[in-house]
Formats: structure tokens, C-alpha cells, sequence
């Protein structure tokens, strides 16, 4: 096992590092106190200062033996005003053991303080399970990084963590998440080809597999698709009365979607092996198992672009135009475009909307 730091290891690269992480370990250290290390949730939160990032650590409403203010963490970060927090992978592999570590001043942030209000929206974008809690009347620990360090056995210069993801499927279905914006960082070919294999596995009509993946690495081409597809959407856009500068927003955010990301995957509907019918109903019936079978296949290729320590978002714009897409990326006419699937490493965390609860969810138990 090689002893070094991540290439380009510093405060900024240990900051990208830890903002997109879930959890993490919190710790503090007081004057007289022994330390206090607590595993923790947090968010990152735009600064001020010229580096631009805060950590906020919410003290919840949760049942606890001893008042908010008499947890070690917090007698710690009163008394020294400084804290640190370390996300990290420990396996028996050592050859993939990391850890990332960000320090600095520190303080607690107490309820109706300036960018208290805000702390807490970005906790509950970041953390779904927050909504229920009422976190407007308590504390946070507000943590501004001065120093950061990252260090993986490899010294790979991406991500050292991103690879880290839990195994059970529980953990890796509540995990997933919809990314709209990515690093530029490339992304192994491997990882397409494992969950395109994935994909193979999920259900379908007769077992025909009616779907199909075309996978578009090069930039250039995919800057030719967006700017192929932006009078589609310009035109859409318009019928909803959306006024010029909005428009031009959102057609570029759609493009940067389809350019940025280190690879853009294309899910076509695919009928070439779909059972014939003489009659209408049947035929009908067949298409529509083929593009219900889509969703299961789809599904099953995020799952697994996630487990690889990817993430990915699900873009609905081929429906509006699959003859244009068809005829500017030169695939064969029985390829039906329905779906496309930015794929790379999550420049942020994205904003996670709450779940419905299960009783909404399930509209008769006969």
C-alpha cells in the first residue's frame, strides 16, 4: 500500500470531495476535554469568504440524554471555536482505502441568525427525512474550512470516494439520486458496459428485450445534438408563454445537460423482435409491454451506474423529437429515442425531493 496524498489534494479539492458525500464524522476538541468524533449529516453552504463553502451540522429535534447544549460537540466548538470533518472508506482492499478531511474555524449557528434559515433549506435538500423535523428552533454547528486533504492508497486524482457505495440493495435504491450537473472528470468504460448489462437483466415482453443503448462519448457530437435539438425546444418553450430570456436559460442548462457530463446514454425503444399480431388491440398491446419494460431496464442500469460510484440523471427530451435525434446521430430507423441518461461524477449534491409514504402510495389491499 503506497503512502500519498490525492493528486491536486488541497482545500478546494477536498471541498468537492466532501460537499456531494452523505455522511461523514464530525470532530471537536475543547480545551480541557477529550475529543469528541460523532458520525454526522451535513451540507455545504456557499460562504462569504473567497473560498465560497460553510459546513452546517443540524443539532435535531431528535430524544437525546442531554440538552443541545451540554453535548461534548458543542461544549467543544464553544470552547476552541474550531472543528473538523473527515469522510473516509475503510475495506479490506487496501488498495482502495481514502479518506478526505476539511478543517477550520467554528461556531454555532443559533436559530434566526443570519443564514440559519438558509442552512437548514440546504439540510433538507440534501435530506429528505429532515421535512418532519423541526430544526428551525435549534442550533447548528457551522463549520468555515480553511484546510482541506485528501488521501487514497492509489492516489487516484478523482474522486477517491466516489467509487464507495453501499452493497445492499436497500441502501442502493434509497440512494439514488437524479443529477443534473457533473464534473467533466472521464468515467470508466467499464461501468456503461456493467450497467447496460444490468439492463439485460430486467424484465420484458417474451423475454425479447426490447431495448436498445447508444452510448455518446464524443463531446463534439453530442454539441451537435444540442444544438440540433435547441430549436425543438425554443419552439416548445414558446408555446408555454415562456419569455425569451427564460427561454435561452433553459436551453442552455438542457444543452450543458447533454454536453458536460463525461458520457450520454440513449435509451431507444426497440420492436424488431416484438411478437406480430393480425389484430390492432394485441399489436397495441405488445408496443405498450415493450416501453413498460423500458422503465424496469432503465432502472436497473441507474442502480447500477450508482453501485459503481456514478451517478446519473434521466432526461425525457427525446420523446418530443426522436426523428431529429434519429437522423442526427445516424441510427438505424427502427431505434426509437425515449430517454436520455447523463452519466459522470455529481458536481453537487442535487436537491432531493421527500417520498410519499407507502399508505399514499397504495391505493387498494384487497
Amino acid at each position: 500500500m503506497s503512502d500519498q496524498p490525492v493528486a491536486g489534494s488541497g482545500l478546494a479539492a477536498a471541498m468537492a470531495i466532501v460537499a456531494p458525500r452523505r455522511f461523514g464524522t464530525l470532530v471537536t476538541h475543547g480545551a480541557t476535554e477529550w475529543p469528541s468524533a460523532v458520525p454526522c449529516v451535513y451540507a455545504v453552504i456557499p460562504s462569504r469568504r473567497d473560498d465560497g463553502a460553510a459546513i452546517v451540522i443540524a443539532l435535531d429535534d431528535k430524544a437525546k440524554s442531554v440538552p443541545v447544549y451540554d453535548l461534548a460537540r458543542v461544549r467543544n466548538v464553544l470552547a476552541r471555536g474550531a472543528a473538523m470533518l473527515m469522510v473516509s472508506d475503510e475495506t479490506e482492499d487496501w488498495d482502495r482505502l481514502a479518506w478526505t478531511r476539511v478543517r477550520g474555524p467554528a461556531g454555532i449557528l443559533e436559530p434566526g441568525a443570519e443564514g440559519h434559515a438558509a442552512a437548514i433549506a440546504a439540510l433538507r435538500d440534501k435530506y429528505p427525512q429532515y421535512a418532519s423535523h423541526d430544526l428551525e428552533h435549534a442550533p447548528l454547528i457551522r463549520i468555515q474550512p480553511d484546510h482541506g486533504r485528501s488521501w487514497s492508497a492509489s492516489g487516484d486524482p478523482v474522486d477517491p470516494l466516489a467509487e464507495r457505495r453501499p452493497s445492499d440493495l436497500t441502501s442502493i435504491v434509497r440512494g439514488r439520486r437524479s443529477v443534473r450537473a457533473f464534473r467533466p472528470d472521464p468515467v470508466p468504460d467499464d461501468a456503461i458496459r456493467r450497467a447496460i448489462t444490468a439492463a439485460g437483466w430486467a424484465p420484458s415482453p417474451h423475454g425479447t428485450q426490447p431495448w436498445r443503448f447508444v452510448v455518446l462519448q464524443s463531446r463534439e457530437r453530442r454539441a451537435e445534438l444540442a444544438e440540433a435539438m435547441s430549436t425543438t425546444w425554443r419552439a416548445q418553450l414558446a408555446l408555454d408563454s415562456a419569455d425569451p430570456q427564460e427561454i435561452e436559460r433553459r436551453v442552455e442548462n438542457s444543452r450543458d445537460r447533454l454536453v458536460t457530463p463525461a458520457v450520454l446514454v440513449l435509451l431507444c425503444r426497440y420492436l424488431g423482435d416484438a411478437h406480430l399480431y393480425p389484430d390492432p388491440d394485441r399489436a397495441a398491446a405488445e408496443a405498450d409491454m415493450a416501453t413498460q419494460s423500458l422503465g424496469a431496464a432503465a432502472q436497473n442500469f441507474l442502480l447500477s451506474i450508482y453501485a459503481d460510484g456514478l451517478d446519473a440523471g434521466w432526461m425525457c427530451a427525446p420523446l418530443f423529437c426522436p426523428e431529429l435525434i434519429v437522423e442526427t446521430l445516424g441510427l438505424d430507423p427502427s431505434l426509437e429515442p425515449h430517454a436520455f441518461f447523463p452519466v459522470g461524477y455529481a458536481a453537487r449534491d442535487p436537491r432531493r425531493r421527500p417520498r410519499r409514504d407507502p399508505g399514499e402510495l397504495i391505493a387498494a389491499w384487497l
